[in-house]
């Protein structure tokens, strides 16, 4: 038998029973009688019944090519969000009242956090809810002006989106020589183009608000119809940013992946009704506007540097370089798309 050593371990999946133990140990929450893995991706969620009848979700966090997880902040953010009506599945202190602990695994110890389980589902193709979805963003932003905790960790520009995730795809051994220049050449275009935008408008982003990451409930009546309300979760990539960054993510989702096939009447109707929802209760001035074309680049560099950083989890045919070669192409399309795809 040959032992491996906790360096030779990238990422190891514990089972639902384990955190289960964690959380009886560790939160002062009573007995759990059902824990569940439900997804394994950036992270490892899981879902869990108490005794009690409390629903709740687990997050074990992944290691990040970025670093350690921004916990701190995301912790205060989701509290400051919550005191303000805004809703959000909020952390659950541990007994000891922090927000995270570590668990001691193979790999080396990872943060675990618990949330509220939100009801409702994703917002799909409703108009109604993907307009809900853009108002109560712009609401969480407005929300998020006056707050004053922990500083974060990492900032949603360009040092993080687009030359840190640069530099992870050239050690991917899936990017040869003729790809590396290709990308460092876009990468060169992108720095001139957002030269040309300056006084771009920060917010507090929520960082992943693709449309899968907040549920729908129905609120108050309005006039003769309930209206909708999201609920947003998922803030593990939340921090101060670009506003045209967060908002270009749900239109990056919307757009097909190949030059041949041009975005859907529907799709674009999507998105306007997304960005008619978050104008609503907050105005995009111009500059912002004109930054959501190249955004869609920073968005799809920073997901491929995701995913170069997890090659040694999830191995080298997340980004083949027969898949790459067809990137840099769609992202110079992307960032001169006509007006009509920007409002």
């Amino acid at each position: 038998m040959f032992a491996l050593n906790a360096q030779s371990i990238a990422q190891t999946t514990p089972t639902g029973e384990a955190i289960a133990q964690a959380v009886m140990s560790l939160w002062a929450l009573g007995p759990v009688k059902h824990c569940v893995l439900m997804r394994r991706g950036l992270n490892q969620v899981y879902e869990l019944r108490f005794d009690n009848g409390r629903h709740a979700i687990a997050r074990l966090s992944a290691e990040r090519p970025r670093g350690e997880p921004n916990i701190a902040y995301e912790a205060a953010l989701l509290l400051h969000l919550k005191d303000r009506g805004i809703p959000v599945a909020a952390p659950l202190a541990a007994a000891n009242g922090a927000f995270s602990v570590a668990l001691d695994l193979p790999e080396g110890p990872r943060a675990l956090m618990l949330f509220d389980f939100l009801q409702g589902d994703p917002p799909g193709e409703s108009l109604a809810d993907i307009e809900a979805t853009g108002r109560g963003l712009a609401q969480l932003h407005t929300a998020a002006q006056n707050y004053a905790g922990p500083l974060s960790r990492y900032a949603l520009d360009l040092p993080e989106l687009l030359d840190a995730a640069l530099q992870r795809m050239l050690t991917s051994p899936t990017v040869d020589e003729a790809l590396a220049q290709e990308f460092c050449a876009l990468a060169r275009d992108l720095h001139d183009r957002f030269a040309t935008l300056p006084s771009l408008t920060r917010v507090h982003c929520h960082g992943d608000c693709h449309g899968s990451n907040n549920f729908m409930t129905d609120g108050p009546e309005n006039g003769i119809e309930k209206s909708r309300v999201a609920a947003f979760f998922d803030f593990d990539d939340a921090g101060p940013g670009l506003l045209a960054y967060e908002l270009s993510v749900y239109l990056w989702v919307q757009l097909p992946r190949s030059l041949e096939t041009p975005a859907s009447a529907a799709a674009l109707e999507r998105w306007r009704r997304y960005l008619a929802g978050y104008t609503s209760v907050r105005a995009v001035p111009p500059v912002d506007m004109a930054a959501i074309a190249p955004c869609l680049a920073l968005r799809h560099f920073w997901i491929m540097g995701e995913y170069a950083g997890r090659i040694p989890v999830w191995g080298t045919q997340a980004m083949p370089t027969h898949w790459l070669r067809k990137q840099a192409p769609l992202m110079r399309a992307w960032m001169d798309l006509p007006d009509m795809l920007r409002g």
